[in-house]
């Protein structure tokens, strides 16, 4: 009796083990290889873009802030982006060195870039009449980047979903969100069999008519669609900067922010090369060692970078945005297999460098050169075999108590990033982070 108590009492320790661990894990039936290949990609291109770039404001957000709603709403009445050209943004993004593209297929305004035959709020019924979301999943197969969608959880325009952003947060009692998700899966269905994406990207999940239970059950759908179209971690209600167990979907994104070093779970930034999303006129830019930087770090803390343009309303991509990439282009030129499919670490990132590592190497992004030598903890179980800037001179190096020192000369090769390769003796990629 005492042993079967036992048994009984080490069934149930278990059981209940199982149960902690499956709560703890995400929602997410994606494969290992698939989210591996993503990650892999490292840069991406973000597109905001629709009839609000008439008024320059916000896309989704300007919506009764700052531009009434009747007037929003009838914008694409006079949408005619005459000068739109898919290979052009397309050449634009290949040109910066990214891998993928993410268009707002529809944001929170509700407004669809292809003709859904869900909605008479689509790009058909616009001046234009033509295709965007088509279009650019074409030329992205033309030029080899990996095509992939953004659709939001909410729809503010169309009356099934019980908040409108306008200031009243009392659901309306007319929604229907059951109608709504089915509208969702019509849609959905028609974004993944008509254009194939590499990935969805939702957004979205925080207003509360969303639940948890619609997310697994649109994650369900998706996977039945596509097992393998990777989707984003903004389904479910949990964070969007971690995975945890209130997550469905298959990495995290953080967002405005580079995320922090994790080698766990797969995440991408999504950062703004400007400050809005949505195309402004004369809106602050980032530098070209601020974008530089950033994917550095991102790369660094084992994340990709999902950088966002906001093309104008005419359908071009504003020259000084389209410049910016291109000098980022050039610098992966030269510096990209420090980014591409590398992990990150094994040194933190921080304010003076970020570090990568693919194979036997070490890629030590440098920021900023110290006072003196540059210091950095001796790498556990591995040596250096030697050390130089990528595509450049050799540096020297000696080791003094658990530390390597090594000599840099009065100016680096690049100040936006000199990268440094530690030329290691081993396979460096299964080496735990080492704090500075």
């Amino acid at each position: 009796m005492i042993k079967q108590i036992q048994l009984i009492g080490l069934l149930i320790l278990l059981s209940s083990s199982l149960l902690i661990a499956q709560q703890e894990v995400p929602y997410s039936s994606i494969s290992k290889k698939t989210m591996e290949g993503f990650m892999d990609k490292r840069f991406g291109m973000f597109i905001h873009w629709g009839p609000v770039t008439l008024r320059g404001t916000e896309i989704g957000w300007s919506r009764n802030h700052g531009v009434s709603q009747s007037d929003y709403d009838n914008l694409y009445k006079k949408f005619d982006p005459v000068s739109f050209d898919a290979d052009a943004w397309v050449k634009t993004a290949r040109d910066a060195g990214m891998k993928y593209l993410t268009i707002t297929a529809k944001h929170h305004d509700g407004f669809c870039l292809w003709p859904t035959a869900y909605s008479d709020y689509n790009i058909m019924n616009t001046p234009f009449k033509k295709d965007v979301v088509g279009a650019l999943a074409k030329a992205c197969k033309k030029y080899k980047i990996k095509f992939c969608i953004y659709y939001t959880v909410l729809d503010w325009y169309d009356r099934r979903y019980p908040l409108h952003n306008d200031g009243n947060t009392v659901p309306d009692p007319k929604a229907d969100m059951q109608q709504f998700v089915q509208y969702m899966k019509n849609q959905l269905t028609e974004l993944v069999t008509n254009y194939h994406p590499y990935m969805l990207w939702f957004d979205g999940n925080w207003e509360a008519p969303w639940t948890a239970a619609h997310g697994r059950d649109i994650y369900d759908f998706l996977r039945k669609l596509d097992p393998e179209v990777i989707i984003n971690n903004r389904l479910g209600k949990g964070t969007h900067e971690v995975m945890s167990a209130a997550t469905t979907g298959d990495y995290a994104t953080p967002e405005q922010k580079v995320g922090g070093i994790n080698m766990t779970d797969p995440w991408e930034s999504c950062i703004t090369l400007c400050t809005q999303w949505a195309w402004k006129p004369g809106d602050a830019m980032k530098s070209l060692q601020q974008c530089i930087r950033t994917l550095a770090s991102t790369a660094g803390g084992n994340g990709n970078l999902l950088l966002n343009i906001g093309p104008m309303p005419d359908g071009r991509i504003e020259e000084r945005q389209a410049a910016r990439l291109r000098e980022m282009g050039s610098w992966l030129k030269k510096y990209g297999a420090s980014v591409y499919s590398t992990k990150g670490g094994p040194f933190l990132p921080d304010s003076v460098l970020a570090a990568t590592r693919k194979g036997n190497k070490i890629y030590i992004h440098l920021f900023q050169k110290p006072a003196g030598p540059l210091k950095l903890p001796a790498v556990p179980g591995l040596r250096v075999k030697k050390a130089y800037f990528l595509q450049g001179d050799k540096v020297p190096f000696r080791l003094e108590q658990e530390q390597l020192i090594l000599s840099l000369p009065q100016q680096l090769p690049d100040e936006n990033d000199a990268v440094l390769v530690l030329e290691m003796d081993k396979n460096a990629e299964s080496v735990p982070l080492i704090r500075k």
